[in-house]
């Protein structure tokens, strides 16, 4: 079969890939029971992101993280977004537009970033990896290591398994995925970063993971 030339551009992923933008947005609010604020507070602080730093958010959804980290950055920083959703995109450049802030939005796949290797200080993950197969976060993970700068960070944030079964109304509204601690971590030092931090985010049921990339000789 003949590809076009718009088939070429398409991302492509073997993830899951969230359409319904408005949808998300309330979907997130949900399980993080309403403290999405002080979640994106303080995954920033997990990636030690401050001024003049250049961040990627692979998997930005509807960019209100990476609005955040451009607030952080400020004017002599940079902030990325790539998703494979143009949905998420969509209305990730109306909110960066409506705040005022400079957020480069590009529709990409976790597997194949379009950026040249050593590009970024941090890179945030967050809420996504459970959206992958295995052989997809491998992939993604080295994709984060080929772009991120000698030292740079990365910061992975997923729900933990649960302890136990919930019921309920409302867990069934916002069910989600998850990824075992010991995988987040497995799937980084695969990648050849070393990990600095893992625990809990103390918010939901959610961890994570800061790892580095080896600094150069």
């Amino acid at each position: 079969m003949n590809r076009t030339a718009e088939d070429t551009l398409k991302p492509r992923t073997t993830g899951l890939v969230l359409h319904a933008a408005a949808f998300y947005d309330l979907t997130v609010w949900l399980s993080m029971f309403g403290r999405e604020r002080a979640f994106r507070e303080k995954v920033l602080g997990l990636a030690r992101i401050g001024s003049g730093d250049n961040v990627l958010d692979v998997g930005c959804g509807t960019g209100t993280l990476a609005i955040a980290a451009k607030r952080r950055v400020g004017p002599s920083g940079a902030v990325c977004g790539i998703d494979a959703s143009p949905e998420m995109l969509a209305r990730a450049a109306m909110k960066a537009r409506k705040a005022g802030m400079d957020v480069a939005f590009q529709n990409a796949a976790a597997q194949a970033l379009p950026f040249p290797d050593a590009r970024f200080d941090v890179v945030l993950n967050t809420v996504m990896l459970h959206h992958l197969p295995r052989k997809a976060r491998e992939q993604c993970a080295q994709e984060i290591r080929r772009v991120l700068k000698p030292g740079g960070r990365v910061l992975l944030v997923d729900f933990a398994p649960p302890a136990r079964e919930k019921k309920g109304f409302f867990t069934h509204l916002h069910r989600h995925g998850h990824v075992s601690l010991g995988d987040m971590i497995a799937v980084l030092s695969g990648a050849g970063l070393s990990i600095v931090e893992s625990g809990a985010v103390e918010i939901s049921d959610l961890q994570f993971v800061l790892a580095a990339a080896p600094c150069s000789a």
